[in-house]
């Protein structure tokens, strides 16, 4: 075996290594190194979210399986895996993913506007996209995660209660839009 052979394992165990080893530790003390102030606000929106909509425990699953994806992910920037490919298809979703926001803004701000079929439609083609990305770094288990969370955003009661007149959300809606809004401005697509 060449000695090339031999660092590139070394290389892809350490990887493998890092990954698990972070995805085990998916706290919020941990995340913090990987997550921003305006992501763990956002985060902490969608945790309050999720609570209301359901109950704690899928609550507090649901944003423990958006920070293991998103430090998997940072991990996989950081050591350059993503080939040509998984990069132009990443750029295609930070994109989707900025126009979705968007919309989550204006739906939101504007009375009547919300349109759950095109919610839907968006936020399935950024979950396409984002598992185009990762399906060759990550596990099973990791893409199903990522099917968890986006199947939780598309739900049908949990979409047409929010962006009702009055919602019982508004006041989590509020501060969920404005840190979106502060997302936009500062260029920071880490969801």
């Amino acid at each position: 075996m060449s000695d090339s052979a031999s660092a590139f394992r070394a290389r892809d165990i350490g990887l493998r290594a890092q990954k698990k080893i972070l995805s085990r530790m998916a706290t919020k003390s941990v995340a913090k190194s990987f997550i921003d102030d305006t992501t763990a606000s956002l985060l902490d929106n969608i945790y309050r979210l999720a609570k209301i909509h359901s109950d704690k425990k899928q609550a507090e699953r649901l944003v423990k399986n958006i920070i293991k994806i998103v430090i998997k992910i940072g991990v996989l920037i950081r050591n350059d895996e993503f080939n040509e490919a998984e990069m132009q298809t990443a750029e295609k979703f930070r994109k989707k993913f900025q126009v979705t926001q968007m919309a989550i803004i204006s739906f939101h701000e504007v009375d009547f506007s919300f349109d759950i079929h095109y919610l839907q439609k968006a936020l399935t083609e950024c979950q396409f996209l984002l598992k185009s990305v990762i399906k060759r770094h990550l596990t099973e288990k990791s893409l199903s995660r990522v099917d968890e969370i986006f199947k939780f955003f598309r739900d049908d009661k949990l979409l047409e209660t929010a962006f009702r007149p009055n919602s019982p959300y508004s006041d989590v809606m509020m501060s969920l839009v404005a840190d979106l809004n502060k997302s936009l401005d500062e260029g920071d697509s880490n969801l």
